[in-house]
């Protein structure tokens, strides 16, 4: 007589959902876990004590297959296969999101005087090896080459006026010929702007200022 020997596979890949929270995780889990063992692993996971934890199993196919209820039990005498999901019923009383409210959180705040005493902060270590804005070099010379660069674009925006006409030029695409409607500055970037308006119905808008700018150049 011929004997026939089933194996399966030591790890389980399975998704892990609670009746505490809104999303499910997926945890590779040991078949030879009692479930007493397994609540204890998925305290971390869900957020419910292991005291207070129901199991139900349900299959690949999110159908409910039985629940795990005997704390001496092995994980692998139950028909768990990968894809399974093993949903976790709160007993303590904790309400649904309680642990995904993060305002409830207490929020650790210091004071700016305090921040600027310590010794192991960021800002003391830049201060102390001259980085960053602490950098009194560099910082000016930042400074000096934006206030060059904001000239360059000013002299250059005088030189166009509103109403010209213009052709536009950008790699790899056809030109486009428009009318120049807004010449200056923005208020949601630094720089000065051209809002064009095309001849064919291209862009974005009209070219003017508005709430938002249009095809700029």
């Amino acid at each position: 007589m011929s004997s026939i020997t089933v194996s399966s596979a030591s790890i389980v890949t399975v998704r892990v959902s609670s009746s505490l929270n809104s999303f499910t995780v997926e945890k590779r889990l040991d078949r030879g876990l009692t479930l007493a063992e397994l609540k204890c692993k998925l305290e971390l996971v869900v957020g419910s004590p292991a005291s207070c934890m129901d199991l139900q199993l349900y299959g690949v196919e999110n159908f409910f297959l039985q629940n795990l209820d005997q704390d001496d039990a092995l994980l692998g005498s139950y028909p768990v296969d990968d894809g399974c999901r093993i949903h976790v019923i709160d007993k303590s009383g904790t309400k649904t999101g309680e642990y995904e409210d993060l305002s409830r959180v207490e929020k650790y705040e210091i004071s700016q005087e305090a921040y600027e005493k310590r010794t192991d902060s960021v800002r003391s270590f830049l201060k102390k090896n001259r980085l960053g804005k602490f950098n009194e070099t560099e910082t000016l010379q930042k400074q000096e080459n934006d206030e060059r660069k904001r000239d360059e674009e000013r002299i250059a925006a005088e030189s166009i006026t509103v109403g010209a006409r213009c052709e536009v030029r950008v790699s790899g695409q056809p030109t486009k010929r428009g009318t120049v409607m807004y010449v200056g500055l923005a208020d949601f970037k630094p720089g000065y702007w051209v809002g064009v308006k095309y001849d064919e119905p291209l862009g974005k808008h009209d070219g003017s200022l508005s709430d938002t700018l249009g095809d700029t150049v």
